[in-house]
């Protein structure tokens, strides 16, 4: 029946009122294929971030089918909103995805913008994997890689780690070389550095656990020669500074986005600094993380969001902490999380090294830094 209109009406046109009707039919058109989006955007406007939890949160993950070949229903499940303020962290319709199975104990994890792919450790299996944006591929990347634990890229694109078999933190040059960033404190062996992270002067911060020289099935057992601490190498000098070791077993490191604050996970405990220049000054504790049900947990990896919030890596896989430190949301894993970074094209899809296991999840924040 309309397009008997239309073609009356176009019969009819003449002169200035061709130009009218024209405009008509135009508006006609239009009205008509606004209504047969309508109800896809009416859709799309109800598509809400997860509910808060009106009951009882278990820690287990929900069954599922964790090879992608069943799809879930949006929201994902085992995406969790505890307090208000996560739900503008949560995309919507993004599922957890399990990128690849196999490693032992998964660490490390860094985004490496200009190669779009993701390196992480595998430490008892003494190598470093690579996770390949472009068609999802996993290689080796590096063996052996001396037990390697954290990894992070620097301002120039180049890949820095902390291994726990040798005791050092290297870097890895863009022409292929390595250089030794420190491996002693006053000419004191290092006991096995763990995580660390970059700032924009150029220094290069870690944590110095002694995880590596107590396990042989991450390292190479040793006698430690130095007091737990975190350290701080200079970019122009590089020289080492110890900036703490008020902490007993410092493990995740990472900076808030405007570099004036230091969360540091000290064992079940994150702890947070003011820092002054290259000092860190009035420490105290941020979090003690616990679960819904009221049972423990702790930090192991740690990363910050552009809002503020650290995003931990934890049991049952991950926990958010907002700024001023209250536990807002979780992700939760069937493995254990060790270790987290943002990365991506947009920043915006986090990564988890967990257990056996890696994993991935597009979210509605990005990372506060490049790694």
């Amino acid at each position: 029946m309309l397009k008997d209109q239309l073609q009356l009406t176009a019969n009819n046109d003449t002169g200035s009122e061709a130009s009218s009707l024209r405009s008509g039919r135009r508006a006609v058109l239009t009205a008509l294929a606004g209504a047969a989006i309508m109800p896809f955007f009416s859709a799309s406007s109800k598509a809400q971030p997860p509910p808060l939890p009106s009951g009882p949160i278990s820690p287990e993950p929900t069954s599922r089918d964790w090879s992608g070949q069943t799809p879930i229903h949006y929201p994902d499940p085992d995406i969790i909103a505890l307090d208000p303020r996560f739900r503008r962290c949560v995309q919507f319709n993004a599922p957890i995805q399990r990128l690849h199975t196999g490693t032992l104990w998964a660490e490390g994890p860094a985004w490496n913008g200009v190669g779009r792919y993701l390196v992480w450790s595998d430490i008892p299996n003494d190598v470093q994997m690579r996770w390949i944006e472009e068609d999802g591929r996993v290689t080796r990347f590096r063996s052996p890689s001396r037990n390697s634990n954290g990894n992070t890229f620097d301002y120039q694109g180049r890949q820095i780690s902390a291994e726990h078999g040798a005791r050092r933190v290297v870097r890895y040059e863009n022409n292929g070389t390595l250089t030794v960033i420190a491996d002693n404190y006053k000419g004191k062996k290092l006991n096995s550095p763990n995580d660390l992270v970059v700032h924009p002067d150029g220094s290069i911060w870690f944590t110095d656990p002694t995880f590596g020289i107590r396990a042989l099935y991450e390292g190479n057992p040793g006698e430690s020669e130095t007091k737990e601490a975190v350290y701080r190498v200079d970019g122009q000098t590089g020289q080492i500074q110890l900036v703490t070791d008020e902490v007993g077993q410092p493990n995740g490191i990472c900076f808030s986005p405007d570099y004036k604050l230091v969360y540091i996970v000290d064992g079940s405990q994150t702890k947070v600094w003011d820092l002054d220049g290259t000092r860190l000054r009035n420490g105290r504790t941020f979090v003690m993380l616990k679960l819904p049900d009221g049972s423990a947990s702790s930090a192991d990896g740690i990363r910050c969001d552009a809002f503020g919030n650290v995003w931990c890596g934890a049991r049952p896989g991950v926990m958010v902490v907002a700024p001023e430190g209250q536990i807002i949301g979780m992700i939760r894993l069937p493995e254990v999380c060790a270790n987290l970074c943002f990365g991506g094209g947009k920043r915006n899809r986090l990564f988890m090294a967990a257990s056996q296991s890696l994993y991935s999840v597009y979210v509605a924040t990005t990372g506060a830094h490049i790694c």
